[in-house]
């Protein structure tokens, strides 16, 4: 049983219970095509076009990433003015590491700075947990937060003071030097691999990949140190990355994703808890959060 901690707030005395884990539903659980097609329309939201970004890979695909503004609002802005200004056009992964990233930049030679946008911001790691009032907790224990959950689809986690994004599969960041204030959003990288949590609170989160991952995770791993190309002849090049709302209704990827407020998610959830089946027959009872995956379908 989780130990309940009461915290005083501006002198205020703010105690609350964790929620507890639900136990297992009957019989075998469902599986997430069958949650999904139970669910209600009103239990999906529409990505916002002005806080999804498309990197659009010639002969691969499309790669789309929802943004996260209210966690790091500077770097967002940054990122969709270096997309106006054209500064990622033919741009390129840079890097793969195995089980890891993959990252990517503008890659031009000579280098192309940023018009209007900057190339320095400072760090935005944490929020004040005040600052983030629709937590969506899951109840099970973290090894690396007193409480995890989900904010608007992004994996989230909080302290009885801070609250930050997390460093799950499909997540986007930003690169940095050893100054924690010197990345900006030129160069920005994805998990590819086992989440790596250590990394929380070290970098700025941006948000996440909501479809394309299977194009992200499948280039060839980098050759030089810490998986970065040894040459730019490796490079994986991509188009462009725009902003879904610079482009024209009929160019966009109408998307929706499962709001993890719903009961379908809380149903989702609890089943991969407990899941049970003909292969599975040892349900565990719990679930951490990378192991989570909140759907993404085409817009209903």
């Amino acid at each position: 049983m989780r130990l309940l901690v009461c915290v005083a707030v501006l002198a205020l005395a703010a105690c609350q219970t964790p929620p507890s884990i639900p136990g297992p539903p009957e019989g075998n659980t469902p599986s997430p095509a069958d949650v999904i097609a139970a669910s209600k329309p009103e239990e999906w939201r529409v990505l916002d076009p002005e806080n999804t970004l498309y990197m659009d890979f010639p002969g691969k695909g499309r790669v789309i990433i929802e943004m996260a503004p209210e966690f790091s609002p500077k770097h967002v802005a940054n990122v969709k003015a270096l997309s106006r200004e054209g500064y990622f056009t033919n741009g390129a992964v840079t890097r793969v590491q195995d089980n890891f990233v993959t990252q990517w930049a503008q890659a031009a030679d000579p280098a192309r700075p940023p018009k209007v946008g900057v190339e320095r911001l400072d760090a935005e790691f944490t929020l004040p947990r005040a600052a983030i009032a629709n937590f969506d907790i899951l109840p099970d224990p973290d090894t690396y937060a007193p409480e995890v959950g989900f904010v608007n689809g992004m994996y989230a986690a909080r302290d009885k003071e801070k609250v930050w994004l997390t460093h799950c599969y499909g997540m986007v960041g930003v690169g940095r030097e050893n100054d924690e204030n010197s990345g900006g959003g030129t160069e920005l990288y994805v998990i590819i691999g086992h989440s790596p949590r250590n990394l929380d609170r070290q970098l700025t989160m941006l948000g996440r990949v909501v479809q394309g991952m299977e194009i992200m995770a499948s280039f060839p791993r980098g050759t030089g140190d810490i998986g970065f190309y040894a040459t730019p002849a490796e490079y994986q090049r991509y188009a462009d990355i725009k902003v879904a709302a610079d482009l024209p209704p009929e160019q966009r990827t109408p998307l929706e994703i499962m709001k993890t407020e719903s009961d379908s998610f809380a149903t989702l959830v609890n089943a991969r808890r407990w899941r049970k089946d003909d292969f599975y027959t040892k349900p565990v009872g719990r679930i951490g959060l990378c192991n989570v995956t909140v759907p993404v379908r085409a817009k209903q």
